[in-house]
């Protein structure tokens, strides 16, 4: 990695710090300051490549581990936050199909699983069954908890699933070519809660942190919903993308 030009660094009344902090930011998202696993060049490289003082290279980075761009982990250093993105495109993607394009490492760790009769009634009305099969599970990105996942299937669907390897099974590819099930759509609902202490302890925030969460019908042809899915994002890891056309008239 070669220094900063000189004449990419402003004469403008903007403290030092502030430029050096927006050339980090943008610079890190493109891949240019981090490695392969989103580790940030240290701080003596850092220091080498804007040929700015060390004070000023921690404080320009100081502000963005608090804004959560960047998290510190303790002797191994400072890493580029994963920022998993929920495209609204047209597409319906799994997590796992999302990890495939966007080059992150996804993970899951199973909390429970297997049939219940003990789902909320709207679960119940939505998929037509009294007792229905659930998988809950911790999602990760690069190691990272980002989300919770709670699952609900028809018990025909929910048995084959449980053949699976549920750490890395691609749910929509099995309903597809092994189930022989059309999935076409999904109607899909975001809104806000506060952590509960069991939620803060699984996404490593603190207790009444505010989180995303989302409910997520996936439906056939024949608009029968073959799956619930319940989220809890963690928001400074995940973010909703929707493109919009404006409708002429």
């Amino acid at each position: 990695m070669t220094a900063i030009k000189p004449h990419q660094i402003s004469d403008k009344p903007v403290p030092l710090h502030a430029q050096i902090r927006a050339l980090i930011k943008e610079r890190s998202v493109v891949g240019d300051l981090v490695d392969e696993d989103g580790r940030l060049k240290t701080e003596a490289e850092l220091v080498e490549i804007f040929g700015v003082s060390r004070v000023t290279i921690r404080n320009a980075i100081a502000p963005l581990v608090d804004e959560g761009v960047f998290s510190r982990k303790r002797g191994q250093g400072t890493f580029l936050r994963t920022n998993v993105q929920e495209r609204w495109v047209g597409h319906l993607l799994g997590f796992q199909e999302l990890a495939e394009i966007d080059k992150y490492e996804a993970g899951a760790i199973i909390l429970s699983q297997g049939m219940t009769a003990d789902q909320d009634a709207r679960i119940s009305e939505a998929l037509g069954e009294r007792a229905v099969w659930q998988l809950k599970r911790l999602r990760t990105a690069n190691g990272d908890p980002i989300a919770i996942e709670h699952a609900y299937y028809p018990p025909e669907i929910g048995l084959k699933l449980q053949e699976c390897d549920l750490s890395d099974i691609k749910v929509y590819k099995v309903l597809e070519s092994e189930l022989a099930i059309d999935v076409v759509k999904a109607r899909q609902e975001i809104n806000a809660k506060s952590a509960t202490k069991e939620e803060a302890e699984l996404l490593n925030v603190a207790p009444g942190s505010a989180l995303l969460t989302s409910v997520r019908l996936t439906l056939t042809a024949q608009n029968r919903v073959v799956e619930y899915l319940q989220s809890i994002h963690h928001p400074e890891s995940f973010q909703f993308s929707i493109d919009l056309v404006r409708k002429q008239i």
